[in-house]
């Protein structure tokens, strides 16, 4: 037999095995992914970078002034805390992204609940525990997420439709809630501190040893499992490569962020609160859609719904469940939010209905549905983070340069989802 027919048989034998492959193998396999389309977070982080040297100068450069104002240890926790709140949307939206669905109202959702929330614990109101009064804040995200799961999943109307129809009508809910005053104060120590505290210089060393930790542990089981249904577990040098990185990088941001970026007299180092905070979030979803039965559901209905159901997932209760999902995490997002401003008014969340959209589908999660990841929303986040960021410390830039450039930015991420998914299919529209 020719070694033409031979080579199909050895590759077949390799597979059932159970061998890991080498890490040529594996980085010609990401490279032919690559090539057929499926690029992933790759272009976010390239847009991260170049944005991250960009603004590194520019300021410096327009402004006149001589003055390093984007690349330290003060702009670096202002864009890790004005972050928090779109990271957190644009992972909460993922689980509807993955659906080929929308979810229009997941903002206006964390403002009504967090509008909730600031009236419920008011010394002059209600008077409510700060503890059950987010509890019910996160209870109005889960029943909101209910009602769109139920018209969604089990009536058939389209998302777009009904989480528009929340878009505007919630609106008026808020402005119900808020009344005449218009306005209230967050006066909740403990809500502040999440966005506007910091971390002992030797917690940001513990948080970064424990992603180390749990990145290293989840992979090692991965391969257990892997090994255990004898498919190719990857080589295992790339999960140093990966521990390396982490290492690297986030020793990097800890060191920066030890140093002092206050005054003489009122120092502040140390990594903000919110980060780990978000980190246990987003690892926490990870797990959920890559190592529970809900999450391969998820993604297979993503991908097929028809053949989902055919091959007895539960469609219905699959995207009844991401919908509640993804309001329920808009809260937490509206948490970080109004701990961010430290207050509150009829219009929280208006603004940002569609960043979180702009955050996810930036970071590479597709609109088609069945391909995403949340850390891609986090990269997304950053990205689009980095442009209000940079574009706000040049002076003679018009405020609303930051909109025309974030639109451009999404129009672009989503034109390289389009066009990713036809030559993955072979053919190109007409």
């Amino acid at each position: 037999m020719s070694a033409d027919v031979k080579a199909p048989e050895a590759t077949s034998d390799f597979i059932g095995s159970g061998r890991e492959g080498g890490l040529r193998d594996q980085l010609n396999g990401w490279w032919q992914r690559v090539r057929t389309g499926d690029m992933g977070m790759l272009p976010a982080i390239g847009g991260f970078i170049v944005l991250v040297i960009l603004f590194s100068f520019l300021p410096t450069l327009i402004n006149g002034d001589g003055q390093q104002n984007f690349f330290t240890a003060r702009n670096m926790a202002n864009l890790l805390t004005q972050s928090a709140p779109l990271i957190m949307l644009g992972a909460a939206l993922v689980f509807v992204l993955l659906l080929g669905e929308i979810d229009l109202s997941a903002a206006v959702t964390y403002g009504v609940a967090m509008d909730t929330f600031v009236v419920l614990v008011q010394p002059n109101g209600a008077n409510v525990a700060w503890p059950l009064a987010l509890l019910i804040a996160l209870a109005i995200g889960f029943g909101i997420g209910f009602i769109i799961g139920f018209f969604v999943a089990r009536i058939g109307v389209p998302s777009f439709v009904v989480t528009l129809g929340l878009f505007l009508g919630l609106q008026g809910v808020e402005l119900l809630i808020i009344g005449a005053a218009g306005n209230y104060n967050v006066q909740i120590p403990e809500i502040l501190a999440i966005e506007n505290s910091t971390l002992p210089d030797w917690a940001g060393w513990l948080v970064l040893v424990v992603a180390l930790g749990l990145t290293l542990m989840t992979s090692l089981l991965a391969r257990a499992q892997r090994t255990k249904a004898g498919v190719p577990k990857g080589s295992i040098t790339l999960l140093w490569v990966k521990l390396a990185a982490i290492l690297v990088l986030g020793g990097a941001a800890v060191l920066l962020l030890s140093a002092n970026r206050g005054s003489a007299i009122h120092p502040i180092s140390g990594l903000p609160v919110v980060v780990p905070i978000v980190l246990a979030l987003l690892w926490i979803g990870t797990f959920v859609l890559d190592r529970t039965p809900f999450g391969r559901h998820l993604y297979a209905t993503g991908g097929n719904q028809e053949a989902a159901r055919r091959s007895g997932i539960k469609v219905t209760a699959v995207k009844w469940t991401a919908f509640i999902i993804c309001s329920t995490l808009a809260v937490i997002a509206g948490l970080f939010a109004v701990s961010h401003q430290g207050s509150v008014d009829a219009t929280l969340g208006k603004t940002d209905v569609l960043n979180g959209v702009a955050a996810a589908v930036v970071g590479g999660v597709s609109l088609f549905g069945g391909k995403g990841r949340l850390a891609q929303a986090a990269v997304g986040g950053l990205v689009i983070t980095v442009i209000t960021n940079g574009l706000g410390l040049i002076r003679s830039f018009p405020s609303g340069l930051n909109l025309l450039v974030t639109g451009g930015v999404l129009i672009l991420a989503a034109s390289v989802d389009a066009l990713s998914r036809l030559r993955s299919g072979g053919k190109l529209r007409r």
